[in-house]
């Protein structure tokens, strides 16, 4: 395990990481209902004797042009030792819930500059930092949404090989899911998922960190 005893943990994103928790941050029993809440029982079970702290600030509707707006109270003013960082999935779903709203969408220009500035601004400060690709449950790839989003997934595994950032990528369970269970299953919007999305998005994480 990667992380050390008594060292904290900042997970941010938008609503997949929210799910609910307590403001102004969700710990403890102020997780919140998603990955942030199982990965800390997972670390907690697993390694009782790290004490590892684990922090939710995440914000439902977020997109990266968001978390610049708040990185310096919500992840740095927090001083982790390792932050998480799940963000994306709004960024494509503006460009085709809200297409007349073009000030609203973040191209994958801007989705690129601004993550990789934050990731390069946040490792000189921590121990390390783990990029979570955004998911979506529609296994069909040439759906226009699923396409963009693995346009942006792509992105995020390029800022993490060139940064050295650790690598979370839960698509392929969720990809490896659908092999057996239709995607309504787990989420009636293909951006939600329900529990068991949820923990394949904590393993995902735990997995890198253990690595």
């Amino acid at each position: 395990m990667k992380i050390q005893k008594n060292e904290r943990l900042v997970m941010i994103g938008d609503s997949v990481t929210d799910c609910g928790r307590e403001r102004p941050i969700g710990e403890r029993g102020g997780l919140g209902s998603g990955y942030p809440a199982l990965l800390n029982a997972m670390l907690s079970s697993r390694h009782p004797e790290l004490a590892i702290r684990v922090t939710n600030t995440g914000v439902s509707g977020n997109t990266v042009r968001d978390l610049k707006a708040r990185w310096q109270s919500d992840v740095l003013d927090l001083a982790p030792a390792w932050v998480s960082v799940m963000i994306g999935i709004n960024d494509v779903w503006r460009q085709f819930d809200c297409p007349m709203q073009t000030e609203r969408h973040v191209l994958p220009e801007e989705y690129r500059s601004t993550l990789e500035f934050l990731v390069r601004e946040t490792l000189p400060r921590v121990k390390g930092l783990v990029l979570v690709t955004p998911v979506f449950m529609d296994t069909n790839r040439q759906d226009p949404m699923r396409a963009r989003r693995d346009e942006y997934a792509a992105i995020v595994r390029d800022i993490a090989q060139r940064t050295g950032a650790l690598l979370a990528d839960p698509q392929v369970s969720f990809d490896r899911y659908f092999a057996h269970c239709h995607p309504m299953s787990m989420s009636w919007d293909y951006v939600h998922p329900n529990l068991t999305g949820h923990m394949m998005i904590a393993e995902a994480i735990y997995q890198a960190l253990d690595a």
